[in-house]
């Protein structure tokens, strides 16, 4: 192993090494977002099942959100640990831990499927390394199933399931490639004896993948009591309580939690591009430079949120039409109009919470980032979805998301004191 392949790390700009590894992050993270959103957008404008397929959809998207979230704990933990290691000259622990991390993916992958597969009806019932190889590997996936969705659902007539299907094969694609890539990889030479699972390492690696889980986990959480919330709400409404537009506040939400996904993921792309940086800086004693990338950090989310809610408070019904809205009724457009300018109307702090709790868990700070994560994403995320509506109906589902996030900022705003003490004392 080449132990020196990695001081450019140490070395370069900072703001040139977090454009190198974020934008490739955001990417991936985007087009991993797509397939979902792909998928929709045929559904509703080019079949007959228009806001059903939205509401249908937006019942089974959390499913597909879990087993990222699983995939992005051992994957952002792994990453983490790895740069750590690699700063602090750890070479072993590095390849041994990557190749645990592989078997511990296709471990979760299998039990993850077979629950699906046993517990489908109870399940919706309930719910009412290399940047750059990972952006092209998770894009390639992407294009396939932008590909095989028209061949499918009109060519063959499968409707739905065809979406289904040229989601999976895309999938598997990238899946492939990313096997491909991590036995060829240069900075941490994989070996045969890498690939048995480590308890020691594991303890190690998984909680510093805790924060990221989270962050993903929640869209699932909040879904879980928004979809139940907007089905026991709406039956309470003058006109959703109407069975012809009963489907319409789930197809909406469902809608307006993509685009939040979407704004969330370079969000998240951002943070993640630097965790390597950090990691291997910290491990090598430079937190100057992990103070500097920090500014820059907090600095560039700001932007991306403040971008954000320009699009979705301007844009909104321009947003929609992308999927269907012509098709579909006033109280569809009105409600979406009202549901997109509330429930994203802080992105800006969304964005900036992100930022902080993902990296304290690149300095390795775990137990914090975790529990600041905790009470963002099931405190007040979960909290406030059950508790408003119960004031304020339907509006009440629409201002849990701003709520939460203003509360949160407080706490984040904590974090960021205490990351730049922590930083200024160790130089």
């Amino acid at each position: 192993m080449n132990e020196k392949s990695n001081t450019f790390l140490e070395t370069e700009p900072v703001g040139s090494l977090m454009r190198s590894y974020a934008i490739p992050c955001i990417i991936s993270l985007l087009v991993a977002s797509l397939y979902n959103i792909v998928d929709q957008i045929f559904i509703a404008n080019a079949t007959c099942l228009g806001s059903y397929g939205n509401a249908a959809n937006t019942v089974v998207f959390p499913l597909t959100v879990v087993a990222l979230a699983l995939a992005v704990m051992i994957g952002d933990g792994c990453c983490a640990f790895v740069s750590i290691s690699l700063g602090s000259g750890a070479h072993d622990d590095a390849h041994r831990s990557i190749g645990c991390s592989v078997i511990l993916c296709i471990i979760v992958s299998l039990v993850v499927t077979a629950a699906y597969l046993v517990f489908d009806d109870p399940i919706l019932t309930m719910f009412g390394g290399s940047p750059r190889f990972a952006m092209a590997a998770t894009v390639s996936g992407a294009v396939v199933n932008i590909i095989l969705d028209p061949l499918f659902i009109f060519g063959f007539s499968w409707g739905m399931m065809g979406a289904a299907v040229a989601t999976v094969l895309g999938q598997v694609l990238t899946a492939g490639l990313s096997v491909w890539y991590l036995c060829r990889m240069k900075a941490a030479r994989l070996q045969r004896c890498s690939f048995v699972l480590s308890g020691r390492l594991m303890r190690r690696f998984l909680p510093l993948g805790i924060c990221s889980f989270l962050s993903q986990i929640s869209i699932v959480a909040a879904m879980a009591a928004v979809n139940n919330m907007l089905r026991k709400y709406g039956a309470l409404d003058p006109t959703f309580s109407q069975a012809q537009y009963a489907q319409i506040p789930m197809a909406v939400q469902g809608i307006v939690m993509k685009f939040f996904q979407i704004i969330i993921s370079v969000a998240v792309g951002l943070a993640a591009g630097c965790i390597p940086i950090v990691g291997y800086n910290t491990g090598a004693g430079r937190n100057d430079r992990a103070k500097r990338l920090f500014k820059l950090l907090l600095l560039s989310e700001a932007a991306v949120g403040a971008a954000a809610l320009v699009v979705v408070e301007c844009f909104p019904r321009e947003l929609i039409a992308i999927f269907g809205a012509a098709n579909e009724s006033e109280y569809y457009t009105l409600f979406a109009l009202r549901a997109f300018r509330i429930y994203l109307s802080t992105t800006i702090l969304a964005c900036v919470n992100k930022a902080a709790f993902i990296y304290l868990q690149s300095l390795g700070r775990a137990l914090l980032s975790t529990l600041l994560s905790m009470a963002r994403e099931v405190l007040f995320g979960v909290g406030f979805a059950l508790l408003l509506p119960v004031f304020f109906g339907l509006d009440g589902i629409l201002l849990s998301m701003p709520v939460s996030d203003v509360l949160t900022f407080f706490f984040s705003v904590a974090v960021i004191v205490y990351t730049n003490k922590v930083l200024s004392k160790a130089q």
